[in-house]
């Protein structure tokens, strides 16, 4: 198949070309890519992502975006709408999967427990960072039976499991004690390279796309509102979780006048499912349940409107920000956009037709009118309260079908 074309950046200067409800949305790709690459250039895993969180703020900052930070670091950035009241969102997060040390090993190598859920498989063969007290320590994952010169046929025959790794650190460490010596612990974080290639034809490859590319293509979405000069009718939030990977994610970074959130992480290309590498891809459920039917409704028809490739899908085994949120207790109407990765938490490719239609979307989102006026205040009565059709679906006979 042949991939859709990648638009290049306008060579109109942004601020120039106003945001039209039913225009074309520009894009700066070129943008969209140096921030895709210098946030793959940060360690994040789950618990070690104080440095990503001063990139995006020192992004915002540039922009001249007002932001707040929670106690452990979740970003919370307004661009300010004509009322607060009944204000949106968009989420992504900044941390990806990684390990932990659980044990030094008698052999000089590290046992590990994961960080988010990924398999050991993907893991073996990795080049990775160790952050201990006393500073950092690079080193590989390697199974158990690494060297077929030394078991022969048995590389081949070992289990797959975390159980079944280790990780060789580059330093003298022939021993437990010598890895005491070196100040490794239980408990220190590991950071798995991404080992990013972003090729001519479009597709990137890299670890950790979920969700470096969402938070990529959030910043670049951000630029393109701020540079057309128009207001959102509400408030609009920019948000950025630090713990996604380990299931807490939104669970405590809205405010009270948030009255519907946008998350915006992977899809999931593969057999079985309707993602796609190109477009948006709108998560209708995924195992926490179906997304909300007004708001999934609403991007669907912008999508529609503004001419971005779509498609559907359901996720069987998903969850992202949106879940935590209302696990957490907040009522707000949420849904899950999605660019379609292949090989989703392993070595994964995306398309940039799918991040740059992600950035439209989110563009025509954040200015389009808001439809459920009542969502302004967190109860009341049924005035205003939203119709879902229950009527058949209209039917046409030809001439060829039905009666005659």
């Amino acid at each position: 198949m042949t991939p859709p074309p990648v638009r290049k950046a306008a060579t109109t200067p942004a601020s120039a070309m106003p945001v039209g409800q039913d225009e074309r949305l520009y894009i700066d790709i070129d943008y969209l890519r140096e921030q895709l690459a210098a946030l793959l250039a940060i360690p994040s895993p789950t618990g070690y992502t104080d440095t990503v969180v001063r990139h995006v703020c020192g992004e915002l900052e540039a922009m001249g975006v007002a932001f707040d930070l929670t106690r452990r670091g979740a970003v919370r950035a307004r661009l300010p709408g004509d009322s607060p009241r009944g204000a949106r969102a968009i989420v992504s997060h900044l941390d990806t999967l990684g390990a932990q040390v659980r044990m030094l090993k008698d052999n000089g190598r590290l046992a590990m427990v994961p960080i988010g859920t990924w398999s050991a498989r993907f893991a073996e063969g990795a080049r990775v960072t160790v952050f201990s007290e006393r500073g950092t320590f690079r080193g590989t994952i390697l199974p158990q039976k690494a060297s077929g010169h030394a078991f022969g046929d048995g590389v081949d025959d070992a289990p797959i499991g975390w159980d079944h790794v280790e990780l060789r650190v580059d330093a003298l460490a022939r021993n437990r004690a010598e890895l005491e010596r070196l100040g490794i612990e239980v408990g220190d974080t590991v950071a798995i390279d991404p080992q990013p290639e972003f090729l001519d034809n479009g597709f990137i490859v890299s670890r950790h796309l979920d969700n470096k590319a969402g938070v990529a293509l959030m910043l670049a979405a951000l630029r393109t509102l701020l540079r057309s000069g128009r207001r959102p009718p509400v408030d609009l939030f920019w948000l950025f979780t630090i713990a996604e990977e380990v299931g807490h994610g939104a669970a405590a970074v809205l405010l009270p006048d948030i009255a519907s959130m946008v998350t915006v992480d992977n899809g999931t290309s593969a057999p079985g499912q309707n993602s796609s590498e190109f477009g948006v891809t709108v998560s209708m459920a995924d195992q926490s349940g179906p997304f909300d039917f007004h708001l999934t409704r609403k991007l669907v028809d912008l999508c529609r409107r503004h001419e971005i490739m779509f498609r559907k899908d359901v996720f069987r085994y998903y969850r992202s920000d949106s879940a935590s949120a209302i696990e957490a207790g907040a009522d707000v109407r949420t849904a899950l956009v999605t660019f379609g990765v292949d090989a989703s938490h392993g070595y994964e490719r995306i398309h940039m037709h799918a991040l740059r239609s992600l950035s439209e979307l989110l563009v025509a989102y954040g200015l389009s009118e808001v439809e459920i006026v009542r969502d302004a205040a967190p109860v009341g009565g049924l005035s205003g309260f939203t119709d879902q059709p229950l009527v058949p679906a209209r039917q046409s006979l030809r001439s060829d079908s039905g009666p005659k």
